[in-house]
């Protein structure tokens, strides 16, 4: 079953979430090329390129038609053209009731609760329209700006799952938190 897009987008009067716009490709690309954003969000020990941008949009259509992610542009609420980073749903569930939820900001929107309030609202949204039981949020051990985020949103800090994925060119620890509903 296809995941629906927010109807109206997601906003708390700060920050909207929307569906990412084909003509926003470069932008996206730009934004995610950030050292920082390389730093804790591409796996791969290779250079993010134009190449495995290309595509990205429809292939992302295409897991949120199969109901296994869903993928937000987190905008400006009063600019909507100025991207401030992006939320994702991914890994999505229904038969167990949950998914889990990420998140990037670009360089200078950071430290502003951005990523804070998308993450709340995105969540919100997720429990209330998808019926979920529980998200998962994982980060690595040394991005604590994702675990205050983590924090801040709400979600509960679980553990460490010791080498727990490939990363770059080795194995990660990944902290792990959640959030139900009724937290």
């Amino acid at each position: 079953m296809a995941l629906p897009f927010p109807d109206p987008p997601l906003t708390d009067g700060d920050v909207t979430l929307r569906a990412w716009r084909r003509s926003e490709e470069r932008q996206r690309f730009e934004a995610f090329s950030d050292p920082v954003v390389q730093r804790f969000s591409w796996p791969s020990a290779e250079p993010f390129t134009w190449e495995q941008m290309d595509g990205r949009f429809d292939a992302q259509e295409a897991d949120r038609l199969a109901g296994i992610s869903l993928n937000l542009a987190i905008v400006d609420a009063e600019r909507p053209d100025v991207l401030l980073g992006a939320g994702s749903l991914y890994d999505v569930d229904p038969a167990e009731e949950r998914a889990s939820v990420g998140y990037w900001v670009v360089a200078d929107a950071r430290g502003r609760g951005v990523a804070t309030r998308a993450l709340r609202l995105m969540s919100a949204w997720a429990f209330e329209e998808l019926s979920l039981a529980r998200l998962e949020l994982t980060c690595g051990p040394d991005n604590l700006a994702s675990q205050r985020v983590a924090e801040k949103a709400g979600f509960t800090r679980e553990g460490v799952l010791r080498s727990h994925m490939r990363f770059k060119d080795g194995r990660r620890d990944t902290v792990v938190y959640s959030l139900l509903p009724t937290d």
